[in-house]
């Protein structure tokens, strides 16, 4: 059996444990490294110590200790954090897996980019069953495309820094997609004061922030006299770890690329 050598970056904060902690459990993955913040305060100690289960990997901020050993790195840190990390890993031939979020334009030209030294999995969201979702949503939008009004509803957690989340912005980009249409042009993010009649074209947002909240997603088609509603709501981190770890079992035998979860689960 192949052994998978991950490294995780962000190793201390919440999903970074979650990662450690489903790298151990699983049989054919170790933890390689472990990377974070020059500003950590867990800098120089074991990556599994608050979890009462050391892992043998000190947390570190320099790179080529974090990273000597690793073949992949798992990132769900921040953009300006992640673009750090793909330059250094496009380099060196580290394949990564890439659940941040809140990329722009020249963040995601960026990935791509790299992903011609390296291969990579970049998705908003490596959960399987929002995967399966996003599935479903283009089924959906096809039968839906007329008479039907679209929202998108996201509630995460307090400490979450950017809104829409990554995964609200996919439905709805898959959903504009499927309908032949620019969600850049048809998205609405806001609503205050006299709005006026609703574009029946539009596709809205609505984001709630609260308490400690994982991550759930409802799209609503409202017509008339019916509506229906496809929701995805996340009870732990440990399916964003698991499908990572999919991820990172789905470049094993890849040099360079980019791909997404569709990818990863046979969806395309």
């Amino acid at each position: 059996m192949t052994v998978l050598k991950i490294a995780v970056a962000g190793a201390s904060g919440r999903m970074g444990k979650m990662l450690v902690e489903s790298i151990a459990e699983a049989q054919d993955t170790v933890l390689a490294g472990a990377l974070d913040i020059p500003e950590s305060a867990f800098l120089g100690s074991d990556a599994g110590a608050t979890l009462g289960k050391p892992a043998g990997v000190l947390i570190s901020s320099d790179f080529s200790i974090a990273l000597a050993d690793a073949d992949y790195l798992i990132d769900f840190t921040r953009p300006e954090g992640t673009l750090k990390h793909l330059e250094y890993c496009a380099e060196h031939g580290i394949k990564m897996i890439i659940g941040t979020t809140g990329f722009d334009e020249a963040g995601k030209a960026a990935i791509a980019a790299a992903a011609e030294k390296t291969a990579i999995v970049f998705a908003p969201n490596m959960s399987v069953g929002v995967n399966v979702t996003l599935k479903l949503l283009e089924m959906a939008a096809k039968s839906f495309s007329h008479g039907y009004d679209i929202e998108i509803v996201e509630a995460h957690h307090r400490h979450k820094i950017d809104a829409p989340s990554g995964t609200a912005l996919k439905m709805g980009e898959v959903i504009a997609d499927t309908l032949g249409r620019d969600l850049n042009e048809v998205g609405v993010f806001s609503r205050v004061g006299v709005t006026g009649e609703r574009d029946p074209s539009s596709i809205g947002f609505a984001t709630i922030r609260g308490g400690d909240i994982v991550g759930d997603h409802t799209v609503l088609f409202a017509g008339i006299g019916e509506r229906v509603e496809i929701s995805h709501k996340s009870s732990s981190r440990v399916t964003y770890a698991h499908g990572s770890l999919r991820a990172a079992r789905f470049l094993a035998d890849k040099k360079t690329g980019l791909y997404d979860m569709y990818d990863v689960l046979g969806l395309n």
